[in-house]
């Protein structure tokens, strides 16, 4: 949609392609954070705290996983029906959030998205790495990776992923959240071009991240998804690589 607009010159699909179009960039966005952040607990209570980890069912990862849906979807709908408001920008070939109309109802909307979706999991994320990070070194300084009946290197490659996918949400998500910020209190008519277009190219190349760090940074990922081409059973799967495909709960001695 955004390329034909860019052909045609300005937004093509009517107000109704707008709000879908930008409705949709708001919604995989939220998730893709959100995400992120389970993702993160997640690692923080296999490594960190094995005892409650082991405890944790795919029941509550399904809860977890359906919380984050669930809160994407509400901050991708709230411009739609009215706190703040979606519209083309200023070069016309994309939509977004309306941050030339820096009212109220945008202000208090670009705050709340930044406080919730923002600076909230990045502090949760980094609390949870830096608790890995470090009780991993400090396994590694007492020797007890080799009696550990936790596969070590998959927790050490599934953490590592997890860092980089972090690092390139922060590269993508920044330029936009600076424009919102800016637009909220400072003159949006100030934002050049240049910032207007690529902020919100940066942004949407976030989902573009996550596939690539998959497949070239997990060993186990990669077994994955070949052993589905192949039509492979879990079972077989597991014989194939000597230890199941699920992550360890076992508690770590």
């Amino acid at each position: 949609m955004s390329a034909a607009s860019d052909i045609h010159g300005s937004w093509k699909f009517g107000n109704t392609g707008c709000q879908i179009y930008a409705g949709l960039n708001i919604f995989f966005g939220m998730a893709s954070i959100g995400l992120l952040t389970v993702v993160a607990i997640d690692r923080y209570l296999t490594i960190c705290k094995p005892d409650i980890g082991r405890r944790i069912t795919g029941c509550h990862y399904a809860a977890l996983i359906l919380a984050a849906w669930i809160n994407a979807v509400f901050w991708s709908v709230m411009p739609i029906v009215g706190w703040s408001s979606y519209a083309p920008d200023p070069t016309g070939a994309t939509c977004t959030i309306n941050w030339r109309k820096n009212d109220a109802s945008f202000v208090s909307y670009t705050m709340s998205v930044v406080a919730i979706n923002f600076v909230i999991p990045l502090l949760v994320m980094f609390y949870c790495y830096y608790n890995v990070s470090r009780t991993m070194k400090g396994y590694t300084s007492r020797n007890s990776l080799g009696n550990s009946n936790v596969d070590w290197s998959d927790q050490a490659d599934v953490t590592k992923m997890s860092v980089v996918m972090i690092v390139m949400f922060l590269v993508a998500w920044s330029p936009y959240s600076i424009v919102c910020l800016w637009s909220s209190f400072g003159d949006p008519k100030q934002i050049s071009p240049a910032m207007a277009i690529i902020a919100p190219l940066f942004a949407k190349s976030s989902t573009f991240y996550n596939p690539c760090i998959y497949v070239i940074a997990n060993k186990k990922f990669r077994r994955a998804i070949f052993s589905m081409i192949q039509c492979k059973s879990r079972q077989e799967v597991t014989l194939d690589n000597h230890f199941p495909m699920s992550v360890s709960q076992s508690t770590l001695t």
